[in-house]
């Protein structure tokens, strides 16, 4: 069976998305790959074995094109409400929580947040399926 080990995404900045993604969501840099033209950033946390790799291509000095594909990173929290207001306290600019039903049955409570090169990433609350 397979196993699923690391997410990555291209970023613009190295130090402004670890930064972002250290205070969202506690990732720390876990590994650092640095190559002649690229660099890979690989972070974690302690809640789970999985990784967000960033890709940074050096001399790259655009934004990457996101396209019109909707795709999302997700994580999901304890409390979804303390994390969107902390997340708003700390200038992340979160949208607003929604409480997603389906026939009266709550499917999932979440919100979006983007990071600095706009992936958006769903803050989940850790629940159901969602744990």
């Amino acid at each position: 069976m397979a196993k699923a080990i690391h997410l990555m995404i291209r970023v613009l900045d190295e130090s402004r998305s670890v930064a972002f993604y250290g205070e969202a969501f506690g990732l720390k840099v876990a590994d650092r790959l640095d190559f002649e033209g690229f660099t890979l950033v690989y972070l974690s946390n302690s809640e789970s074995g999985f990784e967000l790799e960033l890709t940074v291509n050096k001399g790259r000095t655009e934004p990457y094109s996101l396209g019109d594909g909707y795709g999302h990173f997700a994580v999901s929290v304890s409390d979804v409400e303390a994390e969107h207001a902390r997340l708003t306290a700390a200038g992340l600019a979160p949208r607003k929580v929604v409480d997603f039903q389906n026939n009266g049955l709550r499917v999932a409570k979440f919100f979006f947040v983007a990071d600095p090169d706009g992936y958006q990433i769903e803050v989940l609350q850790r629940a159901g399926r969602f744990m």
